[in-house]
């Protein structure tokens, strides 16, 4: 995955603003934010979308849910609420090939999407 731009941030390759990371995930403030919160969760291991996600990664997308709501807490959005998204393949919005979270937040966010 020498190409993916998600691995080499967790590889520490390429800088970013690190909010959160430990031995299995990073999160990060997303470059375009869309609200005054924008941060993308991602694991270290590659994982190219949602499509490839199977039993042996369910430990690994539960602790990045728990994640998102201790980050959500931690910068003060949880009680008046958030967005949590996950773009899968083209259609879906996805730009990078590596399964990522955008929690978004911050302000009232409109309804629908796109």
């Amino acid at each position: 995955m020498g190409e993916c731009i998600f691995c080499k941030i967790a590889n520490k390759e390429i800088p970013s603003e690190i909010i959160y990371k430990d031995d299995i995930i990073v999160a990060f403030k997303d470059i375009n934010p869309v609200a005054p919160v924008h941060i993308l969760f991602i694991p270290k291991v590659h994982i190219d979308s949602l499509n490839k996600i199977g039993d042996e990664n369910k430990n690994l997308i539960g602790h990045m849910f728990v994640k998102i709501r201790e980050i959500a807490e931690k910068l003060g959005i949880a009680d008046d609420g958030y967005r949590v998204v996950n773009n899968c393949g083209s259609f879906g919005g996805q730009v990078v090939g590596h399964i990522h979270f955008h929690l978004i937040g911050g302000r009232q966010l409109q309804w629908p999407p796109g």
